[in-house]
C-alpha cells in the first residue's frame, strides 16, 4: 500500500470519529437545553416563578458560595 492511501484512510477514520463525537455532544446539549426549558416552563406555569427570578437566585447563590469559599 502506498503512503498516500494510508494517509487518506487515516484521515477518513479521524474525520468519522470527530463527526460522531460532535453528534453525541450536540445531542447531549439539545437534551440538556430542552430539560432546562421544560423545568423553567413548569416553574412558571405551576408556581408563577419567572426565568428572571430563577436566574437572579442562581447568581445570588454563586456569589454567596464564592464569598464563602474564597474568603
Amino acid at each position: 500500500m502506498s503512503i498516500e492511501l494510508i494517509t487518506v484512510i487515516a484521515g477518513v477514520v479521524i474525520t468519522w470519529l470527530v463527526f460522531t463525537w460532535f453528534i453525541k455532544v450536540f445531542q447531549a446539549s439539545i437534551k440538556t437545553a430542552l430539560t432546562i426549558a421544560v423545568i423553567l416552563f413548569c416553574l412558571q406555569m405551576f408556581f408563577g416563578i419567572r426565568s428572571q427570578q430563577v436566574w437572579q437566585e442562581l447568581t445570588t447563590l454563586v456569589r454567596e458560595l464564592l464569598v464563602r469559599f474564597l474568603n
